[in-house]
């Protein structure tokens, strides 16, 4: 039996989020955020915390910097309780990424300087260790550059050894959508996009038929749709999960607790409604508190919330055998 349930690969770094900027940012003048939050950031490391609280076992291999951003950093992470111990850490002079949040309403400004998080290739990921687990995933695929030469390999070797595969490519800071995404798709089982990536992906002008092109490629694909929830696809089958009502703090990382939320109700073998469900119940819990895994953190708050909303379970003990 696998030691873990899944392994992510990818970035690390803290989001320094400041509250009440104009959406209108002149130069030469001091503008006044009326809040700031620092938190756990990054897509990758979200979905690591937030699933690892959701009682999957999950290893986690990064790079970061020789730098307080990223001691700080992994420290939140390890208090989920995430296997930490492939980790990289550089030296004094490397520096850990970090990125800037401007939220204005509903939308927000996303500026992210990126460090080491471009440098990890896939000579980093031992298959040895990552054949641990029965799952692997892959976030922010167009920031992860250093993995680009060897991922479709490693994806095809992972394949071999038994595990699946997801990818949650997130934005393309260079509008591309091209180059190792074309020879990766066939290698996935889940993909997790939301609509306008869909569609960027597939240069479809709708979000429904970019669902229909990506199911042709992957065989189960979450599509997210924000307050409308998701639409999932598994050959020429839709399934509508409906959202959860909730009134949002924040929604940053709503769509990385969204993967939490899918992927660990699709690892207890939960068919595609109920990981949809599962979903958006994470993500909506995601966005009670500022950042992407305050509410989290919160266990008095997630556990009310999970329970409030019956997030499936299944008995544990029973399936992995479990003390």
């Amino acid at each position: 039996m696998p030691e873990r349930d899944l392994i992510i690969a990818g970035e690390i770094n803290l989001d320094l989020i400041l509250y009440g900027l104009p959406e209108s940012l002149p130069l030469e003048r001091e503008l006044l955020a009326s809040g700031f939050r620092m938190t756990l950031g990054s897509s990758s490391a979200i979905l690591a915390h937030n699933i690892s609280l959701l009682g999957m076992r999950t290893g986690f291999i990064t790079r970061v910097g020789g730098d307080e951003l990223g001691r700080i950093a992994l420290e939140r992470l390890a208090e989920s309780g995430a296997d930490l111990s492939r980790v990289m850490r550089g030296g004094s002079d490397s520096i850990t990424g970090v990125t800037v949040l401007l939220p204005h309403g509903g939308q927000r400004r996303i500026l992210t300087y990126p460090g080491v998080m471009f440098e990890m290739p896939c000579a980093d990921l031992d298959v040895e260790y990552l054949a641990t687990a029965r799952h692997f995933h892959l976030s922010s695929l167009f920031l992860q550059r250093g993995l680009h030469a060897g991922l479709a390999d490693l994806f095809r070797a992972l394949k071999r050894r038994g595990l699946t595969v997801s990818l949650d490519t997130n934005d393309d800071p260079e509008d591309k959508w091209d180059g190792v995404l074309r020879e990766l798709l066939p290698l996935v089982d889940i993909l997790l996009p939301n609509e306008d990536e869909a569609r960027h992906m597939t240069g479809c002008r709708s979000a429904e038929a970019a669902l229909d092109e990506l199911c042709g490629r992957v065989p189960l694909v979450a599509m997210k749709r924000g307050a409308r929830g998701a639409l999932i696809g598994r050959g020429s089958e839709r399934v509508e999960a409906a959202p959860v009502s909730v009134t949002p703090v924040d929604t940053i990382g709503a769509g990385d607790s969204f993967d939490a939320g899918f992927l660990a109700a699709w690892l207890e073998g939960a068919d595609p409604e109920t990981c949809g469900r599962a979903g958006n119940v994470a993500g909506a819990l995601s966005t009670l508190r500022p950042g992407g895994t305050e509410a989290f953190r919160d266990a008095t708050l997630r556990d009310g919330f999970l329970r409030e909303h019956d997030f499936p379970a299944v008995d544990r003990h029973a399936q992995f055998g479990r003390e």
